[in-house]
């Protein structure tokens, strides 16, 4: 079976309210949605978090892979990236996650081809229902009304809680004044008692002084995991001096974090750190140094659908993973949105990632990326008016 044609299309997924956080408001994502078409009418899907992956694919990986034998993984990869080790040492990973993308619908496909879910070919399932938290944030408006206060904050986690059984919550911890993020964990606490589990995202929002005054009070509202709680991984380990609460970062640099035995846990996503097959080596490595491993949120129902054939099949990822399903407006899959129910989403039982691409759905998310332009970018409250282009966060 071979490759007859890869299309990457990037698309807008809206949020009903945007959220607002050390960068300004962020409305969205707009990751690309990638499709590789066999010569025996199968298709594959896959999914990079970034719209400039589309452009990757379709000047540089497409041309390289058209006619390549579908199942030759290892084969697409090192014509996509002869050189791991140059790719990866650069700041823009742009490239690695286009070929991450075409690299989960080549899996895609695998499991199409043979009629098996993704985690059989993985080896198996361990757990089924697949752990996810629920989100909460300050929000502003947009297709329905943000909360606006801690207090209302609170109140929204309790109406999860009271709707859906929600008890594993994470939220942005990351406003100039840190004193009302506090509030709103100590209204969460309060309102939903000791037995929820409460992690934050800081997303490097705070100085090293700041961060040391948090410590203790967040330590007394029992927050399970804080993340990138300040900018670098060497400021972190001097924080650790200072705070037992666990830490998390989105920063892939696996040596560094051994090497200075921070953070706890990396939180990423498989076409960040090349696609599948690399991702099951990294949790591997990180199961060997102790590190635990979750998948980030923002992502169609295509890349959580990998999330959760991954979390079926690998015993190490045990704590929840990050969602921001109940917040968002759309997907491209006529299975979706994802949602939690008490906690979990259910692996999808059909062949490879077991979700259906809508046409309609793509086709509508595309043109509302060509109109409007990404979501993935954050509105300067400082300067009224102006965007700024986002980092991956």
């Amino acid at each position: 079976m071979k490759i007859r044609k890869i299309t990457a299309t990037p698309i807008n997924l809206r949020l009903d309210a945007p959220y607002l956080w050390v960068f300004g408001e962020l409305d969205g994502f707009s990751p690309t949605i990638v499709e590789v078409e066999t010569d025996e009418g199968l298709t594959g899907l896959g999914e990079a978090p970034t719209p400039a992956a589309a452009r990757i694919i379709t000047e540089n990986l497409a041309p390289a892979l058209i006619g390549r034998d579908v199942f030759d993984i290892a084969g697409a990869e090192h014509v996509s990236l002869p050189f791991w080790t140059g790719v990866q040492s650069i700041n823009d990973r742009t490239r690695i996650m286009a070929f991450g993308a075409i690299e989960m619908a080549l899996w895609d496909l695998r499991g199409k081809a043979w009629n098996l879910p993704l985690y059989q070919l993985l080896g198996g399932a361990i757990r089924k229902d697949i752990p996810f938290t629920d989100y909460f944030s300050l929000r502003g408006d947009g297709a329905v009304k943000g909360e606006k206060t801690p207090e209302e904050v609170a109140d929204y986690c309790v109406k999860l809680h009271e709707t859906h059984g929600t008890t594993f919550f994470e939220g942005k911890f990351s406003t100039e004044d840190p004193k009302m993020s506090l509030k709103m964990v100590e209204l969460i606490r309060k309102r939903l008692g000791d037995a929820v589990m409460i992690r934050i995202d800081s997303n490097q929002a705070y100085s090293l002084a700041t961060a040391r005054q948090l410590a203790r009070p967040l330590e007394d509202l029992g927050v399970r995991n804080w993340e990138d709680p300040v900018a670098t991984l060497d400021e972190m380990r001097e924080l650790r001096r200072h705070c037992a609460i666990p830490f998390s970062t989105h920063n892939v640099d696996f040596a560094r974090a051994v090497d200075l035995r921070v953070p706890d846990a990396i939180v990423s996503n498989p076409t960040v750190l090349g696609g599948i097959g690399r991702f099951v080596r990294f949790v591997g490595a990180c199961e060997h140094a102790g590190i635990d491993y979750w998948c980030y949120s923002g992502d169609s129902g295509i890349g959580s659908a990998a999330y959760l054939h991954l979390c079926a099949a690998l015993a190490w990822i045990r704590e929840p993973n990050q969602s921001l399903f109940r917040m968002q407006m759309d997907d491209v899959i006529e299975e979706g949105p994802f949602a939690p129910k008490n906690n979990t989403v259910r692996v999808p039982e059909g062949p490879g990632l077991g979700v259906t691409l809508s046409k309609g759905k793509l086709a509508t998310l595309h043109n509302d990326f060509n109109v409007k332009g990404p979501c993935n970018k954050y509105h300067d409250r400082k300067n009224p008016g102006t965007y700024r282009r986002l980092p991956l966060c």
